[in-house]
């Protein structure tokens, strides 16, 4: 299981170093970034489903576990989001992401070496757990989105048109679009997620680690209202993506 592990975060890291080539050397797009993340989201796929077997549930109980399918959920929405939304640079950005977190995982410490079966299944826990953290990869997905927005603003701003990067860089609407359209995403699965949550049968006041998640929520449909009711300029938009995205990480701290 450890080496399909290792063979994921390494397509992956695959898939962003050639994305990273292809700006310095000023080549054409390529798809084999598309490639590698493909097969990368095959073997965490495959590996998720032999914990999942281990753990008779979904397998969300550990630290390790949890970044892997926080990675898988990212390579997820990147391949069907990235090429919908013709942001196939945001490989190149997302690649190393999922890089960190699958070798995140593989440390010492992080994956439990004798994991334990569940011995009561919740299916209502089950999916609380898992779509609350798929959500997480569209929120991730829109923050990189809004990394690539803020560096091209800065890149026109600065005129540094020359480079690999700006030239292929989407246009900024389409940029924008992808920031609003995945964090939008991403509140629906976290919103169907806190619904499970209040169905689960070990639901009772919800805990710290609910009401945390509960407060990300609330701060992301804030902003979406201002962005949709009262408007806000592309650029805060992003930023405040962004820097949401980062506390929102938190509630991993309370598990």
């Amino acid at each position: 299981m450890t080496l399909t592990l290792v063979i994921a975060a390494i397509l992956a890291g695959l898939a962003g170093v050639i994305g990273v080539r292809s700006i310095v050397t000023d080549r054409k797009r390529t798809r084999w970034t598309i490639l590698f993340m493909l097969l990368s989201f095959g073997a965490q796929l495959m590996w998720l489903g032999m914990r999942g077997e281990q753990r008779a549930g979904c397998p969300l109980l550990d630290a390790g576990e949890i970044l892997v399918f926080l990675g898988w959920s990212l390579s997820l929405f990147y391949l069907v989001v990235g090429s919908a939304y013709r942001v196939t640079l945001l490989g190149m950005f997302s690649a190393p992401v999922v890089t960190v977190l699958l070798l995140a995982a593989l440390l010492p410490g992080m994956l439990d070496v004798d994991p334990v079966p569940k011995e009561n299944v919740d299916y209502w826990g089950e999916m609380h757990s898992a779509v609350s953290v798929l959500s997480y990869g569209a929120l991730a997905l829109g923050a990189i989105s809004g990394v690539m927005f803020l560096v091209l603003d800065r890149l026109l701003k600065t005129r540094d048109m020359s480079s690999g990067l700006f030239k292929k860089m989407p246009p900024l609407d389409t940029l924008v679009g992808s920031v609003v359209r995945l964090t939008v995403i991403g509140v629906i699965f976290l919103t169907a997620g806190l619904g499970f949550g209040f169905m689960m049968e070990s639901f009772s006041g919800g805990g710290s680690h609910f009401w945390v998640a509960a407060l990300v929520w609330c701060a992301y449909a804030l902003m979406l209202g201002v962005w949709f009711v009262r408007g806000m300029t592309p650029k805060k938009m992003s930023v405040f993506v962004v820097a949401l995205f980062v506390v929102s990480l938190s509630v991993f701290a309370v598990l």
